[in-house]
């Protein structure tokens, strides 16, 4: 094996090669380019916005297996177990997905690995589509695991290979962060050839290394301490921590996307970049410390190189000026240090917020109309169906993380008593269920409870780009499988009441609903239909079109209520109203888009004056 130094690292950055050219590339496509190149020969991952198109993008390259796993715990599994077979793997996921695989986590940095191990987390600072902003450098720290973090794209992709040749020399998983700036800008990237496999895959028998029974443990624990020294030795000569010099009377430690925005608000000061955040390389800051006037540490969320260069006695300032929360920008960084944020920069401007909406068509709506109406308080999970805790639905109490939604309403269940029975009610999605919802539901099939849980069967994954998943029946190459049974899996845990409906047909969905919740013992309402953005019913030729007609339209909103976007309200003057020959006073009626209707029907049945009705002259043209 080759010996990591300096001047590897160096050579490995800047090699050129025959076949190597300039792409444009977004940061998740660098990572997947980069662990092309390095050789990976199994990934796995859990999708998550802002880490989803990895593995999407690293699918397309031929010679990987690459999956979809049903949670992220599974998939740094999966990994592990490549690497334990002597070959280079690859996991990635989103910042919460890390919290679900921190149990295998911070084993594997016990077990150390065989072939490389890479586990990607990317942070999601500003929260563009997650439930929390956590900072996941605190795992590097925590697990004792050394961590890389890329500015840009081109750094992603050849940090991912430099992490490779880490973990194998240094016997260990190495933790890859990305942010959602990083994972999504895009960048020029050069490619590289692809590492020859540095051995077969074969297993090798090694109980002392990777059975943690705590005799095994204990001496594994002395040999992690061992390679943490190795480490920091390693992180004073990592090519990618590195100081550019300039004015030294301000100077910037810092790392990943913050180093963009210092070197835009300040490009004159001295910076200290650090290619990999764990662990720290102590002499090399403070000898950057010592040359220094004044030092900032500039870091999007947690004070983590703060906390850690205080500790080492070097004097600086960091969250008491830079935000601890969302995300940075050099217009931020540039008015907290200097007072101004105007010089030379691009003031950011505030753009009108658009609420998000679920879309025209989505079976879900159907279902939150209904619950609506029941009056029931409804423990949430994560999915498109978050969006129902918006108005005009504002049919959803708790949103906590994936899988939560079952345990929570059980939760509240133990706590009430029979006073719970009908006024509690538990959702979550397909992918979610099978992500880590089906304990929940044994918990409440076990322990006696009367919850009624909904499973929102959309047939696929779709708050994350629409992944097939376990109950799809395909896989990330698109091959088909075996179709997991949700209403079998719900009646082998032992609910014997489960019901399936189509939540197009809005009453129907109600009046199930209602005599479920009102049962006093577990059920199961699954319901079911595809996503209106399945590429297959898109294209379907057959999609119905309503319209209202109009003199029968009373002006009573009810089909406004649904929070369709298609369904449009027109507000009118007690004179226009009168001029449109309204038969009774109102200050408006509803029109239908059809540019926008996806021909659901679920506003149908909301209306009781026969408004809306199929466009019959729509079907003849098509």
């Amino acid at each position: 094996m080759i010996t990591y130094t300096q001047n590897f690292i160096l050579e490995s950055m800047e090699a050129k090669s025959s076949v190597e050219e300039k792409v444009l590339l977004s940061g998740n496509e660098a990572i997947a380019l980069g662990a092309h190149e390095a050789g990976v020969k199994v990934a796995s991952a859990y999708p998550g916005t802002p880490s989803t198109e990895i593995l999407e993008n690293l699918s397309t390259y031929k010679g990987i297996y690459t999956e979809w796993a049903p949670n992220e715990k599974v998939a740094v599994e999966v990994a592990l177990g490549a690497s334990f077979a002597g070959v280079r793997a690859l996991a990635s996921m989103k910042h919460v997905g890390l919290n679900i695989a921190a149990d295998p986590l911070f084993t594997s940095a016990y077990t150390g690995v065989r072939g490389g191990l890479v586990i990607i987390t990317a942070d999601d600072p500003e929260m563009h589509s997650s439930q929390n902003e956590q900072d996941n450098r605190n795992y590097a720290f925590a697990a004792k695991i050394p961590m890389l973090e890329p500015s840009d794209p081109a750094e992603a992709k050849e940090f991912l290979k430099i992490a490779f040749e880490i973990s194998e020399e240094f016997d260990t998983p190495v933790l890859f962060r990305s942010t959602t700036r990083v994972s999504h800008v895009k960048g020029l990237v050069s490619t590289g050839e692809v590492q020859s496999s540095k051995g077969k895959a074969s297993i090798e028998k090694m109980p002392e290394k990777f059975v943690m029974l705590p005799a095994n443990a204990r001496k594994r624990r002395r040999e992690l301490e061992k390679r943490m020294e190795k480490l920091r030795a390693l992180a004073e000569n990592f090519a990618e921590n590195k100081i550019e010099w300039g004015d030294k009377t301000k100077g910037f430690i810092t790392s990943g996307v913050s180093y963009l925005y210092v070197k835009e608000a300040f490009p004159e000061a001295s910076v200290l970049k650090l290619g990999m955040v764990y662990p720290f390389p102590e002499k090399m800051l403070k000898s950057f410390a010592r040359e220094i006037d004044e030092v900032f540490i500039v870091e999007e969320l947690d004070p983590f190189i703060e906390l850690h260069v205080k500790a080492m006695g070097i004097g600086c300032k960091g969250k008491e000026l830079i935000p601890a929360y969302g995300e940075l920008n050099p217009h931020i960084v540039r008015k907290a240090i200097k007072g101004d944020g105007k010089e030379n920069l691009f003031e950011p401007m505030e753009i009108p917020q658009r609420p998000p909406n679920l879309c025209p068509g989505c079976p879900h709506r159907g279902v939150f109309h209904a619950i609506s109406r029941l009056g029931v308080f409804v423990s949430g999970d994560i999915g498109c169906y978050t969006l129902a805790a918006l108005k005009p639905l504002s049919a959803m109490d708790s949103c906590v993380c994936m899988g939560a939604s079952i345990g929570i309403a059980f939760g509240m269940e133990k706590a009430l008593g029979k006073e719970a029975l009908g006024k509690i009610i538990a959702v979550i999605g397909d992918s979610t269920f099978i992500h880590s919802g089906i304990t929940g539901l044994i918990d409440i099939v076990y322990n006696r409870g009367f919850t009624t849980v909904v499973i929102l069967d959309n047939r696929t994954t779709a708050m994350t780009g629409h992944q097939p998943n376990p109950s799809t029946g395909q896989t990330i190459a698109g091959d088909y499988s075996t179709v997991i049974d949700l209403e079998a899996i719900c009646r082998a845990i032992g609910v014997t009441h489960v019901r399936t409906v189509n939540p197009n047909d809005v009453e129907t969905t109600y009046k199930v609903l209602k005599q479920e919740v009102e049962r006093p013992e577990p059920s199961v309402v699954i319901t079911r239909y595809p996503c209106v953005l399945l590429p297959e019913m898109r294209k379907r030729k057959d999609k119905p079109r309503y319209m209202i007609i109009q003199k029968n339209c009373t002006g009573c909103r009810s089909c406004v209520k649904l929070g369709c976007p298609a369904i449009e309200w027109v507000p009118v003057t007690e004179q226009e109203a009168k001029d449109l020959g309204f038969k009774v006073k109102q200050k408006g009626y509803s029109r239908i888009n059809v540019v926008l209707c996806d021909g659901c029907g679920q506003c149908v049945t909301l209306c009781k004056f026969n408004a809306i009705v199929l466009d019959e002259s729509d079907r003849e043209k098509r």
